[in-house]
C-alpha cells in the first residue's frame, strides 16, 4: 500500500503533512493527524480497500471533511464523527463526545451510598443491573461486609438476564444498520419477556435500584422459577434461529465480514475490552480472570474470535447470549436459601412489617433513607463484565455518608477509541455497521 510524501515525511518524523483543516467549525486542532492511523496501518495494510492506495497527485481539494451526527439512530447515540474522505474512502476520524453531559459522576457525590444504585443505573439504560452491582460492590467493600450467598446468587441470575437483554438489542440494530429490518423486531421481541420479568422482580422495566450496597432489594417474586425457565426455553430456540438465518446470508456476510477489523495489539493498546476484544482472539473476561459474587461456581465458556471485524464481533456476542443462558439456569437450580440481604443493621433497612410493630425500627427506617449510613474513610475500584466491557467504579470515602469522590470506568468510553483505528481506509458506506458493532451507549461515555 502506497502513501503520500506528507504521510512519508511525517512518519520519518522530518516532517508534519501539510492537511488543510482549517474549514472545519471548530479549528486545526479538530482534525490534527494521529501518528497511530498510519503506523499501525503501514504493518496491517487495508482491510477492504486494498485498491484504493494514497496518490501522490491528488490535492487537499479532493479531500473532505464531512460531519456524521449527533443523531440518533444511526450514531448508537449522541456521538459525532468528523470524517475526512477521499471519494468514499475514509482517511480519517475523530469521534466528538460530550453532547449529553449528564454529570452523573459528580451527582454521585451529592448522594448518599445508598441513593447511588438510584444514579448509576441510568449511565448505561441496556445494563442497569451491572452498573448497579458494581457500585454496591465497592461501597461493601469499603464498608467490609459481606452479603449472603442468595444475594449474590441472585445477582448473578439478574445480571446474565440483562446481558442478554443488551445483546438482543446489540443482535437487533446491528441487523436494522445494515438493512436486516426482520432481525430488529424479533430481537426487540424477545428481550420484553426478559423486561417483563425485570418488572416483576422489581417494579419497573429498566433504571431498577434493585441491587442495593448489602444485597438486593427484595426477594424474586413468586413464580420467578417458571418464569426464568420459559425465558431461557424461548431465548435458546431462537437465538438459534436467529443465527441460522444470518450466519450464511451472502448480504450479511458481505456487510460484515472484513469490516471495521481491529487487532489484538490495537485493542491492547486502546483499552478495548468485552466482546470486541474477545472478537479479536483475546480471551480476557472478568468472570474468568476476576471473577466476584461467586460466579466462578458456575460452568461457562468465553467465546472469542479470529479476525476482530464486525462479523465477529455479532458471532460473539450470539455465543455469550447462549452461555449466560447456561449460568442462569445453573443458578436458577442452585439458589441458596436464606435472607436476600445483608443482617447489618447499619446498612440493611428493617423489614417492612416491622416498621408496623416498632418505634426504633420505624427511626431506624427513616434514618437510613433520608442520611444514609456512613462508610469508612478508604478508596477503592470494583470492576464487572458488562455486555460492553471492563465497567469499574472507583470510590473514595472520607468517613461520611456520601462519597467524597466517584468515577466510573465506563467500556463505551474507551471502546469508542478504536473507531479512527476500525475506520481508517475503509468505505463510508461501512461507518454505521462498524460502529452500532461496538454497541456503544452514550450514557455511558458523557458521564
Amino acid at each position: 500500500m502506497t502513501k503520500s510524501k506528507d504521510v512519508d515525511l511525517w512518519i520519518s518524523g522530518t516532517e508534519e503533512p501539510d492537511w488543510d483543516t482549517s474549514t472545519t467549525d471548530e479549528g486545526s486542532q479538530e482534525m490534527a493527524s494521529t501518528e497511530t492511523d498510519y503506523r499501525l496501518r503501514e504493518q496491517l495494510g487495508s482491510v477492504v480497500t486494498d485498491d484504493y492506495v494514497f496518490d501522490d497527485e491528488i490535492s487537499d481539494d479532493e479531500r473532505m471533511i464531512v460531519n456524521m451526527g449527533p443523531q440518533h439512530p444511526s450514531t448508537h447515540g449522541v456521538l459525532r464523527l468528523q470524517i475526512e474522505l477521499e471519494g468514499e474512502i475514509i482517511r480519517r476520524t475523530k469521534p466528538v463526545i460530550g453532547y449529553l453531559h449528564t454529570g452523573m459522576e459528580k451527582t454521585g457525590e451529592e448522594l448518599t451510598f445508598m441513593q447511588g444504585p438510584t444514579n448509576v443505573t441510568r449511565m448505561d439504560y441496556l445494563a442497569s443491573f451491572h452498573n448497579e452491582h458494581c457500585y454496591s460492590m465497592a461501597v461493601e467493600r469499603l464498608l467490609g461486609i459481606e452479603v449472603p450467598p442468595r444475594a449474590n446468587t441472585i445477582r448473578v441470575l439478574l445480571t446474565e438476564l440483562n446481558r442478554i437483554s443488551s445483546h438482543l438489542v446489540a443482535m437487533a440494530t446491528n441487523g436494522m444498520d445494515i438493512g436486516a429490518v426482520s432481525i430488529m423486531t424479533y430481537g426487540f421481541r424477545d428481550r420484553e419477556q426478559i423486561l417483563a420479568f425485570f418488572e416483576k422482580t422489581s417494579g419497573v422495566r429498566m433504571n431498577h435500584n434493585f441491587i442495593r450496597p448489602g444485597g438486593v432489594a427484595a426477594d424474586l417474586p413468586p413464580g420467578w422459577r417458571a418464569d426464568v425457565k420459559a425465558i431461557l426455553e424461548n431465548i435458546r430456540r431462537r437465538v438459534v434461529d436467529y443465527d441460522d438465518m444470518l450466519k450464511e446470508n451472502p448480504i450479511w456476510n458481505g456487510r460484515t465480514r472484513g469490516v471495521g477489523v481491529i487487532t489484538p495489539e490495537e485493542c491492547l493498546a486502546y483499552s478495548i475490552t468485552g466482546p470486541t476484544l474477545r472478537s479479536a482472539g483475546v480471551d480476557w473476561d472478568l468472570r474468568k480472570v476476576f471473577p466476584y459474587a461467586g460466579i466462578e461456581q458456575f460452568e461457562f465458556e468465553v467465546p472469542l474470535g479470529t479476525r476482530g471485524d464486525v462479523y465477529d464481533r455479532y458471532r460473539v456476542r450470539i455465543e455469550e447470549i447462549l452461555q449466560s443462558a447456561r449460568i442462569v439456569e445453573q443458578a436458577a437450580e442452585a439458589m441458596p436459601k436464606g435472607d436476600y440481604r445483608s443482617d447489618d443493621r447499619k446498612v440493611t433497612p428493617p423489614p417492612r412489617m416491622r416498621i408496623d410493630e416498632s418505634m426504633e425500627a420505624l427511626i431506624h427506617h427513616f434514618k437510613i433513607f433520608t442520611e444514609g449510613f456512613r462508610v469508612p474513610a478508604g478508596e477503592t475500584y470494583v470492576a464487572v463484565e458488562s455486555p460492553r466491557g471492563e465497567l469499574g467504579c472507583y470510590l473514595v470515602s472520607i468517613g461520611e455518608g456520601k462519597p467524597y469522590r466517584m468515577h466510573t470506568r465506563a467500556p463505551s468510553f474507551y471502546n469508542l477509541q478504536a473507531l479512527p483505528i476500525m475506520m481508517a481506509d475503509s468505505l463510508l458506506a461501512d461507518t454505521i455497521a462498524t460502529i452500532a458493532s461496538l454497541d456503544p451507549v452514550m450514557g455511558d461515555v458523557d458521564r
